[in-house]
C-alpha cells in the first residue's frame, strides 16, 4: 500500500498570500485609472467656465423658462407673461359674427334702389318790369307732376355765374335782321360778369364758331364788332337753319356738366335743315340742365310791312308768325322767356331779365312720386300759394296789384331705365 504524503503548510501560504497580492495591484489599478479619468475632467470643466461656456448640466437648467420680466440672461430665451392666476379676471371672448344665410332654392341675390331726384329752377318776375321777386319760402311754392302735387325737400335761393352760348342767325336774309342780331348780341355781352363763362356761334346755313369759351367778354365783343365790319358786304348764305344749329347747340353744351344756358337770337325761320320740327323739339325736351332763350329779331321791319296784302304778303307773315311761335315755345320747354323786340331801346330791359331769370332763382328739389325710369315725359305746373294755401297776390307800396310770371320748365324726360 502507497502511503500519501501530507499537504505542506508553508506551499499553501505561499500560493494565498501570492493571489491577495495580485488582487490588490489590480484593484490599485483600477483605482489610479478612475482617479486619473476624475482628474482630467476637472481641467475641462475649469475652462469651460472659464471662457464662458455652460456644460451639460448648466444648459439642461438654463433651458427652463424664466419667470415673467425678461430673460434670465444674456443670451436666454425670452419669457412670456405669466397667466393670471383668477381665470375670471380674462376678458370674455369677441361674440362670433352673425351669419346670413340665403334661403335654400334662392341663390345669389343683390339688390339696387334709385331714387330719382328732380332739381327745378324758378324764376319768379313782375310781369311789368320783369324785376325778380325775393323773400319766397318754401311754403309759397306747389309743384304738380302730372298732375300729382310733389314734397319740396330742398329749397335755396341761388345766384351763380352762368355758362351760356350765344347762337346768333347771321345770314343774307337781310339788312335789318343782321343789325338787329348784332345789337341784341352787344347788349348781352355788355352785362357779362368776371366770372361767366361764355362761347358765341354763327349760323346761316352751317354753323361757325366764333369764340370758343372764355371768361374774358373782351373776346366775345371782338368777335361781335368783326362781323359789325362785313354787316354792308353780302353774307355767305341766305339759308337759316335754326333747328340744326339748335341741335348742335344742345349736342356741345350737354357734354359740360352743370347748368348751362342757350340765347339764340334769330328770326326763327328755318329754311332746309335736316331736322324737322317735331324732331328738335324731341331733342329740346330731352335736353337736361339747358335752359333756351330766345329773342326775334326783325320786328320794327315786319310791323311796319306787316298786312301788304296779297298772296306773297299773306304767306310771308305767316311765316313769321310761325317763327316766332317756335322761338316761344324753345323758351317754354326749358323754362326759359321769349322776347320781340321792336325798337334798340327795349333790349337793355330784355337782357337785364335775362340776367335776373338765370342768375337769381329759386331751386327747388323733390323726389318724384312716379319712380319709375320708363323715359316718357312728365308735365310739371308750378304755382305760388299764401300762408292759407290760396293763391299768392303781390301789390305795389299804393297797394295796386301786381302780376308776376312764373318761368320754370314745362316738364322733363325720365330716364330710361337700362336692362
Amino acid at each position: 500500500m502507497e502511503r500519501k504524503n501530507p499537504p505542506n503548510p508553508r506551499r499553501f501560504s505561499f500560493e494565498s498570500l501570492f493571489a491577495a497580492f495580485l488582487a490588490f495591484v489590480v484593484a490599485s489599478a483600477f483605482a489610479w485609472a478612475a482617479v486619473w479619468l476624475v482628474g482630467a475632467q476637472r481641467p475641462v470643466e475649469a475652462a469651460a467656465q472659464a471662457s464662458g461656456q455652460q456644460t451639460s448640466g448648466q444648459q439642461q437648467q438654463d433651458q427652463t423658462a424664466p419667470d415673467a420680466g425678461g430673460p434670465n440672461g444674456d443670451n436666454g430665451s425670452i419669457a412670456l407673461p405669466k397667466k393670471p392666476e383668477n381665470p375670471d379676471d380674462n376678458p370674455p371672448p369677441a361674440p362670433a359674427e352673425p351669419k346670413i344665410k340665403t334661403p335654400e332654392n334662392l341663390g345669389n341675390i343683390s339688390m339696387r334702389v334709385e331714387v330719382p331726384e328732380v332739381t327745378l329752377d324758378v324764376g319768379v318776375l313782375l310781369e311789368k318790369t320783369h324785376q325778380f321777386v325775393p323773400g319766397l319760402k318754401p311754403q309759397n311754392f306747389r309743384v304738380f307732376e302730372d298732375g300729382v302735387p310733389q314734397k319740396i325737400e330742398g329749397f335755396k335761393r341761388a345766384e351763380a355765374p352762368i355758362t351760356a352760348l350765344l347762337l346768333v342767325e347771321y345770314a343774307a336774309s337781310g339788312y335789318a335782321f343782321r343789325v338787329d342780331a348784332l345789337n341784341s348780341s352787344w347788349a348781352f355781352a355788355q352785362q357779362l360778369r368776371p366770372q361767366d363763362y361764355v362761347a358765341m356761334m354763327t349760323f346761316d346755313l352751317n354753323t361757325h364758331i366764333v369764340s370758343d369759351f372764355t371768361q374774358d367778354k373782351r373776346q366775345i365783343l371782338q368777335g361781335i364788332n368783326m362781323l359789325a365790319n362785313e354787316v354792308w358786304m353780302p353774307a355767305a348764305f341766305q339759308e337759316t337753319d335754326v333747328f340744326d344749329a339748335l341741335a348742335e347747340s344742345l349736342d356741345r353744351l350737354s357734354r359740360i356738366e352743370g347748368q348751362k344756358y342757350i340765347i339764340l337770337i334769330a328770326s326763327g325761320v328755318d329754311s332746309m335743315s335736316k331736322l324737322t320740327l317735331d324732331k328738335i323739339l324731341a331733342r329740346v325736351k330731352a335736353s337736361r340742365d339747358i335752359t333756351i332763350f330766345t329773342i326775334s329779331t326783325g320786328g320794327l321791319l315786319l310791323a311796319m310791312t306787316e298786312g301788304r296784302g296779297g298772296m306773297m304778303g299773306g304767306m310771308r307773315d305767316m311765316t313769321y308768325l310761325q317763327a316766332d311761335n317756335q322761338m316761344q315755345t324753345f323758351s317754354n320747354l326749358t323754362g326759359g322767356m321769349h322776347f320781340a323786340p321792336r325798337f334798340v331801346g327795349e333790349l337793355p330791359d330784355d337782357i337785364r331779365a335775362i340776367n335776373e331769370n338765370i342768375r337769381a332763382k329759386y331751386e327747388l328739389v323733390y323726389h318724384p312720386t312716379n319712380s319709375k325710369q320708363d323715359g316718357t315725359w312728365r308735365k310739371i305746373r308750378v304755382e305760388l300759394v299764401d300762408d292759407e294755401g290760396q293763391p299768392l297776390r303781390m301789390q305795389d307800396e299804393k297797394h295796386k296789384p301786381l302780376k308776376y310770371d312764373i318761368i320754370a320748365r314745362d316738364g322733363y324726360r325720365a330716364k330710361q331705365e337700362v336692362d
